[in-house]
């Protein structure tokens, strides 16, 4: 039982909620990435309700049908009457655990699904088998299949042909927005700067596990360096076990994949050629794979004119800011790591610390642009595109790259520039601005306001040039609201 207070996910638990008004049964599955709190979110819902939780073995090369089988009666055993049986069959338990049930309210939880069901190519279908015939007479019953391989979900049970019409809710879990995560960080004890709080959510995002990590007895920096830079720091094996774990076979491509958008944000010529895989449909399976995961976004560019995407202008970004700080910043350094070298060293003095932090941050408020909307007053309606921007120079054009692009439907554009600076942003920032707004071809009748996101502040000197439409100070945006 975790005892870390729950946080955020209201919208999640309304809808789960909303199933016990009805009279029948409800199939519900729920998907997203290692750590993002899916099954805590479950058990935050069971709470008061009986409540069974069967989760898959890891598979290994000694993992088989049967071990999976075992180690679900052996749960089975451990939360009911039901003597613990060694059964070659999945129908036979699904009955076990519908007579154990009965017509009693319950909420059951098969976490991990893809793992229980992995070596047996039958299992969802008695699964399917078992709902039809057996649990769904029990109109209490609320059955959650959960698991961190998205992909796998989506292909096998909300496309399939199986469990058409039989599911009730379907829910994708992203990370904590920030007013989330600085409320969680509140009841750890970690009520440290705006500054600190962002430098550990550049590195961590907005994945609870991670935030339930951190210590508050600890700065920001020292942290970072226990779970990243010792040898036991629970995010230096991470990456290992969310490809080997969550992939399998498929997971050395897609760790490929990820590397090479460690880079930078790439477009799909640019992966193949780099991967030198030209295997088209291969290649794209395995990034919606990483797509529906949540680990990467792809970035439409559009005509400004139009304002419709331009299918043959986008890139795609490693969305995931832990991924983005372990390959940056934790691999290249592995196997000093692994020998505790960094243990008597400042992470201050590491070289490029602050310039990665800086691409963090702008990953970390690409992932939270809808509050960024909402400063700017502007209605989800009023909005037709919004990106990083990026315009390929030609002949006629000058190439150029906004970090964040809103066009809204009556011809305005908002070109945010996003900086991480420790110091208050000096003047430079204005001709640096001016010049990329610069090389944006507008259409006839079209304004473009630019707005700068920071964190430590501005001089004085931007702030009387009013050249900035707006200067969003990210850390009042979000840390001086109050807590929720």
């Amino acid at each position: 039982m975790n005892h870390t207070p729950f946080v955020g996910r209201k919208y999640e638990l309304n809808l789960l909620n909303d199933l016990l008004e009805k009279k029948v049964a409800n199939l519900v599955v729920i998907k997203g990435r290692r750590r993002i709190g899916k099954s805590r979110l479950v058990e935050e819902f069971a709470r008061h309700k009986k409540y069974y939780i069967f989760s898959g073995l890891p598979p290994t090369s000694n993992t088989t049908a049967q071990s999976q089988r075992d180690e679900f009666a052996r749960q089975l055993a451990l939360q009911s009457k039901v003597p613990e049986v060694r059964v070659d069959d999945w129908t036979k338990l699904f009955l076990l655990l519908a007579k154990e049930v009965g017509k009693n309210r319950t909420v059951i939880l098969f976490d991990e699904i893809s793992w229980m069901g992995s070596k047996d190519p039958d299992f969802l279908g008695k699964l399917k088998n078992a709902w039809d015939l057996h649990f769904k007479k029990n109109p209490k019953l609320i059955l959650i299949l959960c698991g961190s391989v998205s992909s796998w979900i989506e292909k096998n049970i909300i496309s399939s042909t199986g469990f058409f019409g039989r599911i009730s809710l379907k829910l994708t879990l992203g990370e904590l927005p920030l007013n989330d995560c600085n409320t969680l960080l509140h009841h750890l004890g970690f009520d440290r700067s705006p500054l600190e709080k962002f430098q550990i959510l550049s590195v961590v995002g907005g994945v609870p596990w991670y935030l339930e990590s951190i210590n508050p007895a600890y700065s920001a920096t020292d942290n970072i360096k226990r779970l990243c830079f010792t040898k036991d720091g629970l995010l230096v094996d991470e990456f290992k076990f969310i490809f080997e774990d969550l992939y399998g076979r498929r997971g050395e491509i897609c760790k490929k994949i990820v590397e090479y958008l460690a880079k930078g944000s790439a477009e799909y010529a640019e992966i193949a050629a780099g991967l030198n895989y030209y295997s088209s449909g291969a290649l794209s399976e395995y990034l919606e794979d990483l797509l529906i995961s949540g680990f990467i976004s792809r970035d439409y560019t559009w005509s400004l004119k139009s304002s419709k995407d331009t299918m043959k202008l986008s890139k795609f970004r490693l969305s995931d800011n832990y991924l983005r700080f372990y390959l940056k910043y934790i691999s290249p350094r592995l196997n000093q790591i692994k020998k505790d070298q960094f243990a008597a060293i400042s992470l201050i003095s590491l070289p490029n610390l602050d310039g990665i932090m800086g691409l963090q941050f702008e990953n970390l408020v690409l992932n939270n642009r809808r509050q960024i909307q909402e400063y700017l007053m502007l209605k989800p309606e009023e909005i037709l595109s919004d990106n990083p921007y990026f315009q390929h120079q030609t002949t006629k054009q000058k190439g150029c790259q906004i970090d964040y692009l809103i066009q809204t439907r009556y011809n305005t554009l908002f070109a945010c520039e996003i900086k991480f600076s420790k110091k208050e942003i000096d003047n430079s920032i204005v001709n640096e601005m001016k010049e990329k707004v610069s090389k944006i071809i507008l259409p006839r009748g079209f304004a473009c306001l630019p707005v700068l996101i920071h964190v430590s502040g501005v001089n004085e000197e931007v702030k009387n040039s009013n050249y900035f439409f707006k200067l969003i100070d990210f850390g009042k945006l979000f840390f001086d609201k109050g807590l929720n």
